[in-house]
């Protein structure tokens, strides 16, 4: 068996596609195809069950993937000994945020992170759902819960607010809610129930459980422009809704209270790039904290 092998076993269990496992890779899905059977054929052992939700490693897989990532670790190892990784702020680092997060408070400062680091490179990924440190689909997340299980790293980034916002056009159309039960009366904006990622982003339950939205969207930054444009009342964050000048607060006493975790893989956590990566998102939010936007 060839650590060659079994680099490409990781990446399709994974990516769950052969495609995205060859995207990961710099090959074709060809080629990616033909390691696995490889791989199978020399196990004599099926690796993977093909659903509707991809390549699904069966239970020899799961086996073997638990071998393989005790390789991994030693190569890395072995790699970071030998090159003075561990030591170099050079690279590359995969970073996965949420939309919000990473749109309004990483992106806008980003320039810092540059002129610190230039020979770092950030791959920033704001899909549904963050990418799972453990599983190395990631180096680095900011997360809305501390994971509970997986060879992990984590702790608190920061404390954050959220609290009712809408736009001054739409608030000049409609009677302003002076309670709770007026919210009734108007249209929400929120997550589509049925795909939301994490129970942290279930908002308008909390203020009232029967709140639903009228308008939905799996993104927050089309809540924020449907909210904008005048269409309705929805939960924001904080450093998203009173950095927006067409944005008003309501009932400011309904504020919920939410946190980010920085997770990392422990053999990852001494890596000089990684550990740079670290140290910058610590000290943003903590100018952001210090100015009035609402980290704690």
């Amino acid at each position: 068996m060839q650590w060659d092998d079994l680099r490409f076993f990781l990446a399709v269990a994974r990516k769950r596609t052969l495609s995205l496992a060859a995207k990961s890779l710099s090959v074709d899905a060809t080629t990616v195809g033909r390691k696995i059977d490889r791989l199978s054929a020399e196990l004599k052992a099926s690796l993977f069950e093909i659903g509707p939700n991809g390549h699904m490693l069966t239970a020899s897989g799961n086996e073997l993937l638990k071998h393989a990532e005790e390789v991994e670790r030693s190569v890395i190892a072995a790699a970071s000994a030998l090159t003075g990784e561990h030591s170099r702020f050079v690279g590359t680092v995969r970073l996965s945020l949420s939309e919000g997060f990473a749109t309004w408070v990483v992106a806008r400062h980003l320039q810092s992170f540059r002129s610190l680091h230039p020979e770092i490179n950030l791959e920033i990924v704001t899909t549904n759902g963050f990418l799972n440190p453990s599983k190395r689909e990631a180096d680095l997340a900011v997360m809305l819960a501390r994971p509970v299980k997986g060879p992990l790293i984590a702790r608190k980034l920061a404390n954050y607010s959220l609290g009712l916002y809408a736009s001054g056009d739409y608030l000049d159309a409609h009677c302003q809610p002076k309670a709770v039960d007026d919210l009734k009366r108007h249209v929400l904006i929120g997550y589509i129930p049925d795909f939301i990622y994490a129970e942290e982003l279930r908002y308008l339950p909390e203020i009232d459980d029967s709140l639903v939205p009228t308008l939905s969207s799996t993104s927050i930054n089309v809540q924020h422009a449907m909210t904008r444009s005048g269409l309705g009342i929805s939960v924001l964050p904080n450093f998203i809704g009173a950095l927006d000048n067409a944005l008003r607060p309501i009932l400011p006493v309904i504020q919920i209270r939410r946190s980010f975790w920085v997770v990392v893989h422990r053999d990852l956590a001494g890596v000089a790039r990684v550990r740079a990566v670290i140290d910058w998102l610590d000290t943003l939010v903590q100018e952001r904290s210090t100015s009035h936007v609402v980290f704690d």
